[in-house]
């Protein structure tokens, strides 16, 4: 091993050593914030077992649910942001961008039309129905983005992932304006990325898919690195192209629509992360992936956590939060890219 791998090996390990650290700070704050205030003092009493009955409860059974899934989901879309900036060799790749929220949405609208409730282990079946409606925008978006002699072209895929974001936020709407005033109000909540899911069977919709497909993406990084050079140099090097690709579009898609499933259509954090992940800790992904994992997870959580805090006693949904911050910056990316 040269100096250099072990330099770089060492600035991944600082790195991730910070943004571990900073999650926790907010996960702590983010546990004594809301509309019953608990102190810090109580806070850590309730977690080692010798709060009150009700700090427990708040704090069990409301906060952590809540926490959990924004840690789940954070991850879920930073990676998938840099599994799909990788597989395209486009930096402005993106779930939201792209329109697999939109079609992770028009999911959700088609499942809340069936299901008038979400309460429960019901919820186990939103991402398969989010999963299937981002699965249609994303054959959508490779049909006509695909050039027969270059493949898939990295700037017709921004532009079609635009229009088709457009046309199905349009059907989206439509259909949810047919839906009664209780389930419309989710739904819109959801749309502006409102975090909703506050209970155990939610972390449990979403939990095995994280588990499953973080670490897949996780040992493609050499694929991905392949990639980035082209596909006739990757193909030159043994790697199956085409397989690998399709099979990584669909951890993309996946992650991507199963973490909005629970946290509401949140965009930019899989623009923002995998940037910021290669600012810190340069292009391999290799080490990249954990780190746009770890700086989503600290996007999504500190933004529901201000939502909550800041504003209230009117709650701000994370979405609203991370846009704000999000659209400057995805300007500044387009400004900057040729």
């Amino acid at each position: 091993m040269n100096q250099q791998e072990i330099a770089r090996k060492k600035r991944v390990m600082h790195v991730g050593i910070w943004l571990i650290l900073i999650c926790v700070c907010v996960i702590l704050y983010s546990l004594h914030t809301g509309s019953i205030r608990l102190s810090p003092y109580e806070v850590l009493r309730t977690l080692v077992g010798l709060g009150s009955e009700d700090d427990s409860l708040v704090l069990f059974e409301y906060r952590l649910p809540r926490i959990v899934i924004t840690i789940l989901a954070g991850m879920g879309l930073g990676i998938s942001g840099a599994i799909l900036q990788g597989l395209y060799r486009n930096s402005l790749a993106d779930p939201g961008v792209l329109g697999l929220h939109a079609g992770a949405a028009f999911g959700l609208v088609v499942f809340v039309s069936f299901f008038r409730s979400l309460d429960g282990m019901i919820s186990l079946v939103l991402p398969l129905f989010t999963f299937a409606g981002a699965v249609l925008v994303a054959v959508l978006i490779v049909l006509l983005a695909y050039d027969r002699h270059k493949g898939v072209l990295p700037i017709r895929l921004i532009l079609v992932g635009i229009a088709l974001a457009a046309g199905f936020s349009a059907i989206t709407l439509f259909l949810s304006l047919r839906l009664d005033e209780g389930t419309y109000a989710f739904a819109a909540r959801w749309l502006a990325g409102n975090v909703w899911g506050r209970e155990w069977a939610n972390v449990l919709a979403l939990l095995p898919w994280i588990v499953l497909l973080v670490p897949y993406a996780w040992l493609q990084s050499k694929v991905l690195d392949a990639l980035l050079l082209g596909d006739e140099v990757a193909t030159s090097i043994g790697a199956p192209v085409h397989r690998k690709r399709f099979l990584l579009m669909g951890t993309a898609v996946a992650l991507a629509s199963v973490s909005v499933s629970m946290a509401g259509g949140v965009g930019f954090i899989g623009l923002a992360a995998p940037h910021l992940a290669r600012r810190l800790v340069g292009p391999l992904h290799q080490y990249m992936l954990p780190i746009a994992g770890m700086i989503g997870v600290v996007i999504l959580v500190a933004a529901d956590t201000i939502g909550r805090s800041i504003f209230q006693p009117n709650a701000i949904p994370a979405g609203v939060v991370v846009a704000a911050v999000g659209a400057p910056y995805f300007l500044y990316l387009l400004a900057k890219t040729k």
